[in-house]
Formats: structure tokens, C-alpha cells, sequence
């Protein structure tokens, strides 16, 4: 048989590793499941709507996440930095205007939508489902305290603020401001505008800011 010229194959493009596929399907599946999470609250969402809504099998999702409980605790430690931009290097900044940035007081909307709604989710499901207070605590709240306190303590270090407990002062920072932004009766009702919320927000930076000598 005559053989037939064929055009030489294009060589192959390399594959992305198996792990960042992975990876990739982990986050993306994480960023669906905090939405569905604020949309139906703890107890009325599932991994069923949540592989729906990701576009992915129940076997894919449950090859990533072994139950609801390791899911919500991804969402919690992906939305940390929604919270607190931390670590981040030193500034030559005033100690509020850093605080501001560190608590990203002028972030764009849908992102705070995001983090707003993320945080009512947080302040109404906690109370009624004990086991999620260790997640919150061990992925959420404490990481991020830690991390303000370890800010506080190396600014106090170069003395630029007069603080005898930091780790108070963290808790103290993140309950006005995390507060502020997402109290439990929602923020429509909290705040008439976005201008009035920010201006709250900084004021609170502030007389903590002068409350601790800041420079």
C-alpha cells in the first residue's frame, strides 16, 4: 500500500500537573460555596448545590472536600484575607493610615458586598451552630487577630505606639471594625450609605489611634 503523506504532528504542549488542576477546582469550588453559604445560610446549603452551582460531579467535590464542615472552613480561611490585608511589608505611613489600608477600608464594592455578607453569615450562623465556632476560631477570627497583634507588636517595638497589651488591642481593632461592617441586622438598616459607614470606620481608626499615642 502506497503510504500517504501526513502532516507532522505539532508537538505536544506540556499539561498542566494534575495537583494545580486540582487546585484550580479547589479554589474555584471555594469562591461558589461562600456565595452559596451567604445565599442559603449554613443549614440550608449542601454539597449537592454547591456542586451544582461549581459546575462539578459530587465525586469531584468530595474528592477535595471530605464534608460540609471542611468546606465552610476553606471558605472561612479564603475569606481571611477579605478581612484583615495581612501580613503585608512596613509602610512610611501614619500608623492610622496603615490601619485603614490593613483593614481596607476603601475596598471596591462587590468586594464588600462580598465581605459583608460573608460576615452577617458568620454573626447569625455561629450562635446556632456550635461546631462551627472552632472552624471560625481556628481558621478565621484567631489567625487574624494574631496576625494584627503581631503588626501592633512590631510597631510598638520601633515606638511608634504606646500599647501594654496587644493582643488586646487586636481584639479591640477587629470588634469596632469588623462590627462596623457587618453588624447582625445588615447593613442597610445600619448604615444609609456607604460614605456614612467609612467615615464610622475611620473615626474608630482614629481615636484608637490616638488612644494608643500612635505616630
Amino acid at each position: 500500500m502506497d503510504s500517504v503523506d501526513e502532516p507532522a504532528a505539532e508537538p505536544r504542549k506540556r499539561g498542566r500537573p494534575k495537583v494545580s488542576s486540582d487546585e484550580d477546582k479547589r479554589a474555584h469550588i471555594v469562591e461558589v460555596a461562600g456565595r452559596v453559604f451567604v445565599k442559603y445560610g449554613y443549614a440550608g446549603s449542601t454539597t449537592a448545590i454547591v456542586a451544582s452551582e461549581a459546575g462539578v460531579s459530587k465525586q469531584t467535590l468530595y474528592k477535595l472536600f471530605e464534608s460540609k464542615e471542611e468546606l465552610f472552613a476553606a471558605v472561612v480561611g479564603a475569606h481571611r484575607r477579605l478581612m484583615l490585608d495581612l501580613p503585608r511589608p512596613v509602610e512610611d505611613t501614619s500608623i492610622a493610615a496603615s490601619l485603614e489600608r490593613i483593614f481596607m477600608i476603601d475596598m471596591d464594592e462587590d468586594k464588600d458586598a462580598d465581605r459583608t455578607g460573608f460576615l452577617q453569615l458568620v454573626f447569625r450562623e455561629a450562635a446556632q451552630f456550635p461546631e462551627l465556632v472552632d472552624i471560625l476560631q481556628r481558621e478565621g477570627m484567631l489567625a487574624s487577630r494574631q496576625q494584627l497583634a503581631d503588626w501592633l507588636s512590631e510597631r510598638r517595638s520601633e515606638g511608634r505606639l504606646t500599647l501594654d497589651d496587644t493582643a488586646s488591642g487586636a481584639r479591640m481593632l477587629m470588634d469596632m471594625i469588623l462590627g462596623g461592617m457587618g453588624p447582625p441586622e445588615g447593613r442597610a438598616r445600619a448604615w444609609p450609605d456607604r460614605a456614612q459607614l467609612f467615615a464610622h470606620l475611620r473615626r474608630c481608626i482614629a481615636i484608637f489611634a490616638a488612644g494608643v499615642g500612635a505616630a
